[in-house]
């Protein structure tokens, strides 16, 4: 099957894979340039992604709701204190999460308002404008950076690092392991058929490799397994730049690696998205569908020990809702009427709470520097 993607992202791929020996490329580096390719990848190009006109939703669009609660997170955690604050949000697509905060901040906490600043870390420059625009009224807030940049400038005291399904969208290393070993899967260019193709390759890569040994992965026949590498180095240079009182808040959904790596998981997590279709078709539009898999929260939390983030929390999103008063914004109104604004905010809590939504597979991790555990 042809492939369906952008045709300039393709020629670019097959260019990549003819400069190799093997003429095929890590799927880790197709996934990357996929998603990341400064004019092609999918989260750089000006296009919508998010909401009933994109390809997924996230707990951002379903309301104003995370903001809100986020802001009264962060309320209690400055209680009592009266210096500068700043919340750095990594990966902010449009805008909207960070909208809903600092409205809700400006209403509720306006003292708290008066001394923080935003950072936003946004590499892409198409969100960079979204976000000017939806940011407008807080302009005066608002700073962008890009990562590198932020790590330099710290460490940041008073910080709370926070981001919304960022490291599920990471590139990852799709592996597998035979009776002869372990498998990376790469991607290489099929002259007959005229298509994108899987190969199957041994292992090589030694960080791979040492992950894949830390990790204890099952050695179970054809067992498909997904490597976050990316995600741990992200979470490790955020943490290079944390200073004093600072702590960072990844909300995503995955879980713990004893589920991820369960007998059950035979074909491991991977997904692609594309208008709100999920399945397991990366080769098909390149560039032109969202690409995630479930983020492995162990091996965030032990990057995070080995950087000094020794005290973590690790709840269900709906956990972290309930704990920061999500019930409370619950309001009465006339049941006859089940398009009142009331109404809409009910249900839109009730999404954020069923089971069937994202409350039990997304989960919040708090990680914050403390003594050695």
């Amino acid at each position: 099957m042809e492939p369906s993607g952008g045709r300039e992202l393709l020629a670019i791929i097959r260019e990549r894979m003819e400069k190799r020996k093997e003429r095929a490329i890590s799927f880790f580096e197709y996934m990357d340039l996929c998603l990341y390719h400064p004019d092609y990848g999918y989260y750089m190009k000006e296009r919508t992604k998010i909401g009933r006109d994109g390809d997924f939703y996230t707990a951002a669009s379903v309301g104003t709701l995370l903001g809100e609660v986020l802001a009264q997170y962060v309320s209690r955690r400055a209680s009592g204190q009266s210096g500068p604050i700043c919340l750095t949000e990594w990966g902010g697509g449009r805008g909207m999460l960070a909208l809903h905060l600092l409205n809700a901040l400006q209403l509720s906490s306006p003292d708290l308002y008066d001394r923080l600043q935003y950072i936003s870390i946004e590499a892409s420059a198409y969100h960079r404008r979204l976000q000017a625009e939806t940011l407008a009224p807080h302009i005066e807030k608002v700073r962008w950076l890009m990562e590198d940049e932020w790590v330099e400038e710290g460490p940041w005291k008073d910080c709370v690092v926070f981001s919304n399904e960022l490291p599920d969208a990471l590139p990852v290393h799709r592996i597998t392991y035979r009776k002869d070993g372990w498998m990376e899967t790469f991607v290489a260019w099929d002259d007959r058929e005229q298509t994108l193709v899987e190969r199957e390759m041994p292992v090589t890569d030694q960080g791979l490799l040492d992950f894949i040994s830390k990790e204890q992965m099952p050695m179970r026949e054809g067992q498909r397994f997904e490597a976050g590498l990316a995600s741990v180095r992200w979470l490790k240079n955020v943490a290079a730049g944390l200073g004093e009182r600072a702590e960072l808040i990844t909300i995503d959904y995955g879980d713990v690696r004893e589920e991820l790596y369960a007998p059950h998981r035979m074909n491991g997590t991977f997904l692609c998205y594309r208008k709100h279709q999920a399945y397991d078709l990366p080769l098909l539009y390149p560039g032109e569908q969202d690409m995630t898999s479930h983020v492995n929260f162990s091996t965030l939390i032990d990057a995070g020990r080995e950087c000094g983030l020794n005290q973590f929390q690790l709840m269900t999103q709906k956990q972290f809702l309930v704990e920061n008063g999500l019930l409370n914004r619950l309001q009465p109104h006339d049941a006859a009427d089940p398009f009142s604004p009331a109404a809409k905010r009910n249900r839109a809590i009730r999404q954020l709470l069923i089971s069937d939504q994202m409350s039990e597979l997304f989960k919040v991790l708090i990680q914050k520097k403390g003594e050695p555990q």
